[in-house]
């Protein structure tokens, strides 16, 4: 989980980020801290379905039918949306330390394997607006099958060797984790519109504020070889 923070705030899932590069990293934020202050997006069963619904996990007739039945088993939604937690919480761990723990990689692995075993219903797939999508329709537990394309996510992440590029970000009181597809690895941020432009103009304004004996000389140029033979000729 992210470290503990001054603040803690709820808000509406539709503002949770979606800046992990796989499903089950953006669901890992929806625990979110930024800018020290944290944030629950999941507050309660009917957010948590709000949530599949904006990752398109859930078509919102689907969604809507889910929030319905919550409200005729209100103690089988909130055991849903605790589970839902409790996933995330291993996820989380897996992504901040599955690239050199094999403790943080077994106790994700185990809860993947879970809900996997768990999850007994019908796989389809389906046509809608946006185009087609796998559709999952649980059977028995009507709450069923809610974690299932994220920790598929998670699955497929372990199986393709993902988890070393797997980063948390670098900004200051920011807890968001991210899959760093750059060739190099040199992803630094969550958004360098957020977090990396944060970080220059901290970096700036360092540098305006230092002594002047104290600042870091600009390096020269070096000059090229064209000029430096004219200049001998």
């Amino acid at each position: 989980m992210p470290a503990p923070s001054t603040r803690t705030a709820l808000a509406d899932s539709s503002r949770a980020p979606r800046l992990g590069g796989r499903l089950w990293l953006d669901f890992v934020n929806s625990d979110d801290e930024h800018r020290g202050r944290r944030v629950e997006h999941l507050t309660d069963f009917a957010t948590w379905t709000h949530w599949l619904a904006d990752a398109g996990v859930l078509d919102a007739e689907r969604a809507a039918q889910l929030e319905r039945r919550a409200l005729e088993q209100p103690m089988g939604a909130q055991a849903a949306l605790v589970d839902a937690r409790r996933v995330r919480n291993a996820l989380r761990t897996l992504a901040e330390r599955g690239a050199t723990q094999e403790r943080a990689r077994d106790g994700a692995l185990a809860e993947i394997n879970r809900v996997l075993g768990r999850s007994a219903g019908t796989r389809s797939v389906e046509a809608g607006p946006a185009g087609f999508a796998r559709s999952f329709r649980a059977g028995g537990d009507v709450f069923g099958g809610l974690l299932l394309a994220i920790v598929e996510s998670a699955a497929e992440a372990l199986v393709a060797g993902e988890i070393a590029r797997v980063k948390r970000c670098q900004g200051q009181g920011c807890a968001r984790v991210y899959l760093d597809l750059t060739r190099n690895r040199s992803r630094r941020w969550c958004a360098m519109a957020d977090c990396g432009n944060r970080a220059k103009a901290a970096r700036h304004r360092s540098r305006r504020q230092s002594p002047p004996g104290t600042r870091e000389p600009t390096p020269l140029r070096p000059r090229s070889r064209a000029r430096s033979r004219r200049r001998g000729s």
